[in-house]
C-alpha cells in the first residue's frame, strides 16, 4: 500500500512541479495576488496573462542557455 500512495504523489509531484519549480511558484503567486487585488476591489484580470508571458520567456530563455 506504501508504494502505491508513493507513486500517486510523486505523480503528482512530477505532474504540478515538472522541471521547472521557480515556474510553479510563479504560478502560485500569481493566483495569491490575483486572489488578494480582486478581493480588494482592484481589478486583477491583466495579471495572469502578464505573469503567463513573463514565466514562459523567462522558462524558455532558461532552457535555451543550458543548451549552448
Amino acid at each position: 500500500m506504501t508504494a502505491a500512495i508513493n507513486r500517486f504523489l510523486r505523480f503528482w509531484w512530477d505532474f504540478l512541479i515538472g522541471d521547472d519549480w521557480t515556474v510553479a511558484v510563479g504560478v502560485v503567486l500569481t493566483l495569491t495576488v490575483t486572489a488578494l487585488l480582486a478581493a480588494a476591489g482592484i481589478p486583477a484580470w491583466w495579471l495572469p496573462p502578464a505573469a503567463v508571458v513573463l514565466l514562459l520567456g523567462r522558462s524558455l530563455r532558461g532552457e535555451t542557455r543550458r543548451d549552448r
